[in-house]
């Protein structure tokens, strides 16, 4: 029994100091100290970093707040796994421990992560943080409330140096306004690509609308901070925290996205630069799946329900002819909201009608590029023999002296001559 048990003490000593320590996990603290990432090298570590003190910075501007942060974010980086492909390449992980909140965001780094992606769940995180800043007694397990998404995507789309066109496009195109009440209880993740677009340009224009109101950023600063005491109504919560909303805010609402579509009309394209926009896009050529060189037109696709890869390409285009929707000429601007419905309804598989709707739209293009040309050659026309005050366009054509042929030198022979002699005698 003594050796077994020499034995034994000598097992847990050779446990305790003959093994080697377990390495530590590396780690960078953010300059604010509010961040502190595990994982990945010093140069993953350094830019989500900077990316995640960027994004407070950007808030607090809006808000025009210092930063007066409480808990830390811990944010863990990992690479991606290969037998778990389906894992999000964002997490939020949000919790009440003994100490206090807990806060972690998870983020698998790789070549192809998208960085919005990232700093939109950095920004869910910072938000979180001030929600629930002065509010220390809740009990583990209590049901927590997360900052609303169109509030998320307002604030990303307000961030200083970023191109808002193509939200400022997006805007101009449906004949509808989305209602207030929609926008605020929208979910963004059931909608496809150019429904996603849409509502982050409504959700720029919410936010950019409370701030510009009177005293707004000390009102949205407020309403962030009592959003954990928000009741079932999302317009109500707004109204009371934004009184100049109340009772008339659909009509504020519809004057604001009135503003933003008559700022984006200034440079609306002609008829003839819509259609060979239109033209160019419908020309993409989307790769086959069965290893062919020969690549399929937005027709052929008609004809079958199109691979992952091609929804992909189509969701793509569809969200350009959005855009180009927002700048086309009115006369072509229902055909290319057309055509984009075709291919949201491409790129979610649903084909049946679709070869018959594309030529119905290719004949109607037909007759509006000849109706327009008919109309451009009698503009010509009137412009040219009618008006009194011209634009120019027509002088070289309609200067007499500009068709004439310069006329020979005169000849000094004497045949010459005697024919000039009988000319002016007859």
């Amino acid at each position: 029994m003594r050796i077994r048990a020499i034995f034994a003490g000598a097992l847990l000593g050779c446990s305790i100091f003959g093994l080697p320590a377990a390495t530590p996990i590396e780690r960078s603290l953010s300059p604010s100290g509010q961040f502190v990432i595990y994982g990945g090298d010093a140069a993953w570590r350094g830019a989500v970093s900077a990316l995640a003190e960027r994004t407070k910075a950007n808030l607090l501007a809006v808000l025009q707040r210092r930063d007066q942060w409480g808990a830390a974010i811990v944010v863990n980086l990992q690479s991606p796994a290969a037998n778990l492909p389906e894992i999000s390449a964002t997490a939020l992980r949000f919790s009440q421990t003994g100490s206090g909140l807990k806060l972690q965001v998870d983020l698998t780094i790789s070549r192809k992560m998208d960085f919005g992606a990232m700093e939109r769940e950095l920004l869910r995180a910072i938000l979180l943080e001030m929600i629930y800043r002065n509010q220390p007694g809740i009990a583990s397990g209590a049901t927590y409330v997360e900052p609303p998404n169109w509030l998320i995507e307002g604030l990303l789309a307000l961030t200083p140096n970023r191109d808002r066109t193509a939200l400022t496009n997006a805007l101009a195109v449906p004949e509808r306004i989305t209602p207030l009440n929609e926008v605020l209880s929208e979910r963004p993740e059931l909608l496809d690509s150019a429904g996603r677009l849409l509502y982050r340009a409504c959700s720029f224009a919410l936010v950019q609308l409370l701030i510009e109101s009177a005293d707004g950023h000390a009102h949205l600063g407020r309403y962030i901070d009592n959003l954990s005491f928000t009741s079932n109504d999302p317009l109500a919560d707004l109204e009371a925290a934004f009184p100049q909303l109340a009772g008339n805010d659909e009509k504020i609402w519809k004057s604001k996205i009135a503003d933003i579509r008559t700022s984006g009309r200034a440079d609306l394209l002609t008829f003839s630069q819509t259609e060979e926009k239109l033209a160019s896009l419908l020309q993409t050529k989307f790769m086959r799946t069965d290893g062919r060189d020969k690549s399929l037109s937005f027709e052929d696709l008609c004809q079958r329900k199109p691979a992952p890869t091609q929804r992909l390409a189509l969701q793509k285009v569809g969200q350009e002819l959005l855009l180009l929707a927002a700048q086309a000429n009115p006369a072509l601007r229902s055909v290319v909201q057309d055509y984009q419905q075709v291919a949201t309804q491409l790129a979610l598989g649903r084909i049946r009608g679709l070869a018959a709707r594309l030529a119905d739209l290719k004949t109607l293009r037909a007759k509006l590029s000849a109706r327009m040309t008919e109309i451009d050659d009698y503009l010509n026309w009137f412009e040219a023999t009618q008006l009194s005050t011209r634009s120019g366009l027509f002088e070289d054509c309609l200067n007499p002296s500009s068709l004439e042929t310069p006329s020979r030198a005169h000849r000094k022979d004497s045949f010459s001559a005697y024919l000039d002699a009988m000319e002016a005698e007859f």
